[in-house]
């Protein structure tokens, strides 16, 4: 297939944010590697970890100036040696580096085929948030039947998946939003919605609990609310999976785990889960992929940007505005 020596893509010029983000118009179009595939994006996924890049708040983070983006899905243009089983025109989705642009490399082995019938937008998530929910609920969170799980942002893309999925293994789900997507998560099945920005969120989560306390709590918030989370969930079993930090850095002592929150807590990150324990990924893309054909999980539906309005998509997302999965169109 033919493509074009140059291309559009945005690149951040420093670590204070996302209206450092600028639109340039000759980058050259990358050249995959041995085990890698050249992917025409026609989605590109926008995720709070693209905010905590541009901030320098992201661990081991990028350093300006380089092509943001991290998700995207399209179509094989091209494939670097050792690559079978993915010829030009299959459509894909995956994770690799400068995927807000019209072309981006991704590892051949990461790539996701993109399910029958699916647009490259409604793939989006299916490499990020859905895989991140499912790792929170279950090999980490250890959800089971009865239980009660505690979803923070639950109308984000991360957070939608969470309750659907936690609702779908049998638990009660307690969804936090701010009161504008109360109607959103409701919708997805939740059986309680406590407003992000109440202020009291454990002493709203012990009457729904009986007094006891949350199984699970899935924190994405960290900041102010980090210390809610953990007076949430119930003392001793209560887990905690804390994949995010939207609301910034919180402490935890060892005196406080011992005597003020003497509960489980576990850190996930996607992309270290995918790193050191590939077999356990591996399990999980595979249950996700069942629940996909079984139609538990059903195609995104992304609000979608121009290329070019990347900034303020992030913008949007850094200001609690947004509901669901972001997605910017070349």
């Amino acid at each position: 297939m033919n493509f074009p020596a140059t291309m559009r893509a945005l690149q951040q010029t420093s670590l204070d944010g996302p209206q450092d983000m600028r639109l340039i118009t000759d980058a050259p179009v990358p050249v995959p590697g041995r085990g890698e595939v050249l992917v025409r994006v026609l989605a590109a996924g926008v995720n709070f970890a693209d905010l905590s890049r541009a901030c320098g708040t992201f661990g081991n983070g990028p350093q300006p100036p380089y092509r943001a983006g991290f998700e995207a899905a399209g179509e094989v243009v091209a494939v670097g040696e050792a690559v079978t089983g993915l010829p030009p025109g299959t459509r894909v989705a995956g994770v690799g580096e400068g995927a807000f642009a019209e072309y981006f490399v991704l590892p051949a082995a990461a790539a996701m085929p993109v399910p029958a019938g699916w647009s490259a937008e409604q793939a989006l998530g299916l490499v990020v948030n859905r895989p991140t929910a499912l790792a929170a609920l279950k090999p980490l969170g250890r959800v089971a039947a009865g239980q009660t799980v505690l979803v923070h942002a639950a109308a984000g893309a991360t957070g939608q998946a969470a309750v659907t999925l936690a609702k779908h293994y049998g638990a009660t789900v307690i969804g936090t939003a701010s009161t504008g997507k109360h109607d959103t998560v409701r919708a997805l099945g939740a059986d309680h919605v406590l407003d992000s920005r109440g202020g009291h969120l454990a002493a709203d989560v012990l009457p729904l609990t009986g007094g006891a306390g949350v199984d699970l709590v899935l924190e994405s918030v960290g900041g102010p609310g980090f210390a809610a989370s953990l007076a949430a969930a119930k003392p001793v079993t209560g887990r905690v999976v804390v994949y995010g930090l939207a609301g910034g850095e919180a402490s935890l002592t060892n005196w406080e785990l011992v005597y003020r929150y003497p509960v489980q807590v576990i850190g996930l990150n996607i992309g270290t889960l995918i790193r050191s324990a590939p077999g356990m990924f591996g399990e999980l893309m595979g249950e996700l992929s069942a629940l996909v054909a079984a139609g538990v999980l059903a195609p995104a539906r992304p609000v979608t940007y121009a290329l070019a309005d990347g900034p303020a998509a992030l913008a949007e997302l850094a200001a609690r505005t947004t509901t669901g999965k972001l997605a910017l169109l070349p």
